[in-house]
């Protein structure tokens, strides 16, 4: 499976996208961001508690975009490895997802 996510264009540093999926038929909520210029994708599902990290607004960053924030507990998570360095869930993962930027395009691959 490749599903098209995003161009690389309308993905400037600091932003991010959310995007749906299906795994074995269950629906699956993710996001897609740029994050010093290195795009990185991972499901959104906090590591605490089964809740989207982003409220479903699409808010993804803190407040000086240095890291992934869930807007329900306060966790702090690592763009680069996805691992929550504060909070509730400290010393867990976001969920990776594989991606591949071909043509200026950003896609899921799995």
């Amino acid at each position: 499976m490749r599903k098209k996510l995003a161009k690389l264009d309308d993905l400037p540093e600091g932003r991010t996208k959310r995007f749906s999926f299906k795994r074995d038929g269950i629906r699956v909520d993710a996001f897609v961001a740029n994050y010093k210029g290195e795009i990185v994708a991972y499901e959104n599902l906090c590591r605490h508690q089964p809740l989207s990290l982003d409220y479903g607004d699409g808010q993804f960053f803190n407040g000086d975009g240095t890291l992934f924030v869930c807007q329900n507990h306060g966790a702090m998570f690592h763009p680069k490895t996805g691992l929550c360095i504060e909070g509730p869930c400290s010393g867990a993962s976001l969920h990776p997802l594989n991606i591949e930027i071909t043509d200026g395009e950003i896609r899921l691959v799995g």
